[in-house]
């Protein structure tokens, strides 16, 4: 009998097991079947994910130290008359709290024919909006300063009112040369330029009105007299120099001496450098010399480039 019935159990059994086997197997299919299904959109979300990128840096990480950017050549030259105390050229450091991302230094020098000023700063712009770039908000924030200076804005395309000139106002051209001969004489004074009318202004608040020209042939290139030949001294953007950059001239009468104060701005990636220099003098016979102040600005400025590049 137990034979048997061991024989009757195994034959019992063997169904049962036949059906948990087709269960379990259904329900597998089924998580199969749902994993497939979930999986898609989780594919597309990551892809989605991937093309949020921040901006790129900017160029410089660091700043050149502002005392020791300017050689010793170029101070004397833009500093002349501290030969004796040659310590004057190591300048003053401008108080600052994290030199990576500003310096600063101020230079001094007087003599008996007046005073000069040389300050130059060194900002590094880091922008903390990831779709904003460092070099975008550097040039936001370089406009800013050309705006405060009224600044003029650059020419965008010359050609286009030389061609519409000739199109459409070619008679009107004519006309009008053929009747400046009379006039031709008010032409080569450009007046209604900055730096004419800075001189004119000059003059009548100096009261030295018809002294001044005789005044600058003696100072051997001290007036402001060779200024009113060029246009290439008013305020203006200059389009040699950095990224962006802008110059502004300003002579000023109203003070105790009379002091011409030259500001040059330029930009290169993410840093915006910035030179004061001023000269100042107590002779109202003898103005600052705008031409070449600012040269001696733009020599500076070609030498900070390279001093940030290295």
């Amino acid at each position: 009998m137990q034979p048997a019935q061991r024989r009757a159990y195994g034959r019992r059994a063997t169904p049962a097991v036949a059906v948990l086997i087709t269960v379990l197997a259904a329900a597998g299919l089924g998580g199969c079947t749902g994993s497939d299904s979930s999986s898609g959109p989780d594919d597309g979300a990551s892809g989605d994910s991937g093309t949020n990128v921040s901006a790129e840096p900017g160029r410089y990480r660091t700043l050149p130290e502002a005392c020791g950017a300017v050689s010793r050549k170029t101070l004397q030259t833009l500093l002349p008359g501290a030969e004796q105390d040659d310590k004057v050229y190591d300048g003053q450091a401008a108080v600052t709290y994290d030199i990576d991302r500003r310096d600063g230094c101020r230079w001094k020098v007087e003599t008996a024919s007046g005073t000069r000023y040389l300050t130059i700063d060194f900002q590094r712009v880091v922008s903390y909006d990831p779709s904003v770039s460092d070099d975008d908000r550097a040039q936001e924030t370089y406009e800013k300063k050309a705006g405060a200076a009224d600044i003029p804005d650059a020419p965008s395309a010359p050609s286009t009112p030389s061609s519409s000139s000739q199109g459409e106002g070619g008679a009107s051209g004519d006309s009008s040369s053929s009747a400046s001969p009379g006039t031709s004489s008010d032409e080569p004074g450009k007046s209604g330029k900055g730096a004419t009318g800075d001189e004119a202004d000059n003059s009548d608040e100096t009261g030295k009105g018809t002294d001044t020209p005789s005044a600058g042939g003696e100072a051997s290139g001290e007036s402001d007299e060779s200024d009113t030949a060029s246009d290439d001294i008013a305020p203006r953007r200059l389009d040699d120099l950095g990224d962006d950059a802008f110059l502004n001239d300003e002579l000023i009468t109203k003070d105790s001496g009379i002091h011409r104060d030259i500001t040059l701005v330029f930009r290169s990636s993410n840093v915006i450098a910035t030179i004061e220099y001023d000269q100042w003098t107590t002779d109202k016979k003898h103005i600052p010399n705008s031409q070449g102040l600012q040269e001696n600005a733009q020599d500076l400025a070609d030498e900070l480039t390279g001093r940030l590049n290295e």
